[in-house]
């Protein structure tokens, strides 16, 4: 981890924080700060992952702005995780890309894809794109069997490589002082904290998005976004079950498993999305970086899209329009699948790293007799 004007914020923030200890019980990084005198700067981007960024610290601190101590955690955390993002991102330098006009690179990548596929398919068969496809196979009558699992495959295979690199990256980074195998009982405990969220604002007690009082909001809206996204991706593993071990090739029946789990995370996931997007809006700014807002929101746009285009797909999947409605949805599809790496989505990975290292602190500094 390269030391930055973000850093150098982080450890003044950090070690005042050290010094106040008043938001020790908040969350899992106050405890982990605790644990020692002075941070080097994996330690502080290890912390910025390990936040949530639920704000409460912010509303409790008594050297928040205006005081001349200007403590503002939430922030600079925000900071410094986007700065991870860059960091450990594989290639190198590809993370700057994401960063920079996050939201019109996305929409333009979806844009350019799609009009690769529509062409593809114009040029295969003129006409195809407009006309009614039903039956086994409809989709591969649109989109060539061969050509969507290039695309698809290719982009998916590049994105868990990436995000798997960037992974290792930061947790070599960050475990430098960790040894010793990991337990089953620390690994339990982080995937615990990871899927209930556990943290996201003061140990589940809510955030603070909008001024001092707890709110679930935010935590809902990423179990809907999040679950329903993970159902969509289950969708899609069952329908490669169906169709390359069953023999059974898509559209399936509206009461079939990948048509069930890809509504209902259809519906999750554009919920999720669009609230998460309205919490951005509203939510109060002084806490906030937007630096890393443009980011955010593509990122949160590729999702919706996503989503979007997949349900009224399935709805309109007889009609005349499915062509260029799966054209679009892949497109989209494609450009959210080689952003993931670069953006915040790979917070996802890399705080996971970050609860485990704290799980496996906390199981090794607990007093004796616990």
């Amino acid at each position: 981890m390269r030391a930055t004007e973000n850093t150098a914020e982080a450890r003044r923030t950090i070690e005042i924080c050290n010094a106040c200890r008043y938001c020790e019980t908040y969350c899992a990084v106050f405890p982990a700060m605790t644990l020692q005198r002075a941070f080097t700067d994996e330690d502080l981007g290890y912390f910025a992952n390990l936040c949530h960024n639920c704000k409460g610290c912010y509303q409790a601190c008594q050297y928040a702005p205006p005081h001349e101590f200007g403590v503002n955690l939430p922030q600079t955390f925000a900071e410094l995780r986007n700065e991870t993002y860059e960091e450990y991102a594989w290639p190198n330098g590809s993370g700057r890309l994401f960063e920079r006009n996050g939201t019109i690179v996305s929409l333009a990548a979806a844009a350019a894809i799609a009009f690769v596929l529509i062409a593809i398919m114009a040029l295969r068969s003129p006409g195809i794109l407009y006309a009614p496809q039903t039956g086994p196979g409809a989709f591969y009558r649109i989109v060539p069997w061969g050509v969507m699992t290039a695309f698809a495959g290719a982009a998916f295979i590049y994105a868990i490589v990436a995000m798997a690199i960037g992974a290792m990256r930061f947790w070599k980074d960050t475990q430098s002082d960790l040894s010793g195998p990991i337990t089953l009982k620390a690994l339990a405990r982080a995937l615990h904290d990871a899927a209930t969220l556990r943290y996201l604002g003061n140990d589940g007690k809510g955030c603070n998005d909008l001024d001092d009082q707890y709110s679930q909001t935010r935590r809902r809206l990423h179990h809907l976004m999040a679950y329903g996204f993970l159902l969509c991706f289950a969708a899609t593993s069952v329908a490669t079950v169906y169709d390359h071990f069953l023999n059974w090739p898509a559209p399936y029946p509206v009461l079939s498993w990948p048509v069930m789990l890809g509504t209902f995370g259809g519906v999750g996931l554009t919920v999720g999305t669009i609230g998460l997007i309205w919490v951005k809006i509203v939510t109060d700014p002084a806490p906030v970086s937007r630096k890393v807002a443009g980011g955010e929101y593509a990122l949160l746009t590729l999702l919706l899209l996503a989503a979007v285009t997949g349900l009224v797909l399935l709805a309109a999947r007889e009609t005349a329009a499915m062509g260029i409605l799966l054209a679009v949805h892949l497109g989209i599809i494609l450009a959210l699948f080689l952003a993931l790496p670069y953006s915040k989505f790979v917070h996802s990975v890399y705080r996971s790293a970050a609860l485990l290292k704290a799980a496996i602190e906390r199981e090794r500094n607990k007093p004796l007799g616990e």
